[in-house]
């Protein structure tokens, strides 16, 4: 069986997806108004909703179900 490739990021998750919604963000500002600029858009939100959530899950409130 082959060996999987490690990725070891310099960078937390949560950093990387905060770079990318800013670099959607700006794309989309350079972006003429029309459909691609919308999808940018969207993925600059989805990015952000993941931050959101992935820090919610983190969050000590959550516990694992017993």
């Amino acid at each position: 069986m082959p060996t999987r490739r490690r990725i070891k990021h310099e960078k937390t998750f949560e950093e990387r997806l905060a770079g990318e919604a800013k670099r959607f963000r700006e794309a989309a500002r350079e972006a003429q108004p029309g459909m691609a600029r919308e999808l940018l858009l969207r993925r600059a939100r989805q990015m952000e909703a993941a931050s959101r959530l992935n820090e919610w899950l983190r969050s000590p409130g959550m516990r694992a179900p017993e």
